[in-house]
């Protein structure tokens, strides 16, 4: 019987961290041909190689080129491309992960060409169509032909858009995953004493969504409470480099470079960033995936976002929603009284990429895969 072959696209950090866990179980089973495909919308090395060789990736099989760009020229790039591909090999399933615009232009690929494709971390809502990410989401969703979701609400957001039933699988957190994968090698590296913190407390900072990066008014509210908050608690803050521009080119990077408990360095690998994390006091973020990682690690963290599309990490886990202008006042909360007891949610246990496979096998050789079963999980056949 032929390998089945399977496309794997990437496109950003988060997207490599899911992508990796699933690529080693597909590449350790013989009826698959796994292949890499990055779409280069990430083009920053230390943002996109760095974290290919930290999770153990190849290169890639196919590397789009597509780097900046408006969402539409992002889109429509990854799309061209992405065909050009498709019809030259065609794969036989294609998986695209998170939300990113590649995440979206290769669905749209795949099913124009009818080619089967799956959406790993499915179902997630933000309820706020001012996000790109929203309208990527319920893009991708409406037209790929299975669903992996995380969580319980991720299943119901989709039962309630009127998906059936069984083009939904819950499989689990991928993230949690990537960490155990690395668990090791994470806590060997010496980044925090490299960096002087390994007998200090001190927070970890990451920003990068353009509600808070592009608006210079929000921005420089910003800058004025980290400031504030680096005289309570020392800050790291591996820097984006949309957030690097954008400070620079508002006249705010000299304010937050000089502040005296801030260090400023440049995007780290994966390995080095989540060894920071894990002895991290807190974390500030506008990221998607450290809201799992922060839960999954029962580490205290603050969202600069009104709205998340990840809420079974603010009502099991550690995660808070926060406004740039109270950004200082919930660090000192954090610092007096902690947070709540988290519970971890069922199924971020390490194991989704098998349960991921197991559910593409079942696919393949003609089982419907299983179904959602009243909030109790997913029980892959």
């Amino acid at each position: 019987m032929p390998q089945t072959i399977v496309h794997l696209i990437a496109a950003a950090r988060p997207n490599f961290m899911k992508v990796a866990p699933l690529y080693h179980a597909l590449k350790g089973d013989s009826d698959f041909d796994v292949r890499v495909v990055h779409t280069g919308q990430h083009y920053d090395h230390n943002m996109s190689d760095a974290f290919f060789a930290d999770l153990g990736l190849p290169t890639s099989d196919y590397h789009l080129d597509v780097g900046s760009g408006t969402h539409a020229e992002q889109t429509s790039t990854v799309m061209v491309r992405y065909e050009k591909i498709c019809l030259e090999s065609r794969p036989d399933w294609t998986v695209v992960v998170g939300d990113v615009n590649s995440t979206a232009a290769a669905a749209m690929v795949c099913a124009k060409l009818h080619i089967p494709v799956v959406h790993l971390e499915a179902g997630l809502r933000s309820g706020d169509r001012r996000m790109p990410e929203e309208i990527n989401r319920l893009v991708t969703d409406a037209i790929c032909d299975l669903l992996w979701t995380p969580s319980p609400d991720a299943d119901e957001n989709l039962l309630r858009e009127g998906v059936p039933p069984d083009r939904i699988e819950r499989v689990g957190n991928i993230m949690m995953d990537s960490y155990e994968l690395l668990r090791d090698k994470i806590e060997q590296a010496g980044t925090r004493a490299e960096m002087g913190l390994a007998d200090q407390a001190y927070g970890l900072v990451t920003l990068h969504r353009p509600a808070n990066v592009d608006n210079p008014e929000t921005l420089a509210q910003l800058v004025e409470q980290l400031a504030a908050t680096s005289e309570k608690i020392h800050l790291v803050f591996p820097i984006h480099p949309r957030t690097l521009k954008s400070l620079k080119d508002n006249d705010l990077y000299r304010k937050l470079a000089l502040a005296t408990n801030i260090r400023i360095v440049e995007p780290v690998g994966y390995i080095q960033f989540m060894n920071l994390l894990t002895k991290a006091r807190l974390a500030i973020t506008d990221s998607g995936g450290l809201q799992e990682e922060t839960t999954y690690l029962g580490i205290p963290c603050l969202t600069l976002r009104p709205n998340t599309e990840r809420p079974v990490t603010i009502t099991q886990g550690t995660n808070r929603l926060a406004e740039p202008g109270r950004l200082l006042a919930e660090v000192e909360n954090i610092l007096a009284q902690g947070i709540p007891e988290r519970k971890c949610p069922e199924l971020w246990d390490g194991q989704t990429a098998q349960r991921c496979l197991a559910s593409l096998k079942a696919r393949i050789h003609g089982s419907s895969g299983s179904q959602v079963q009243s909030g109790l999980g997913v029980s892959v056949s």
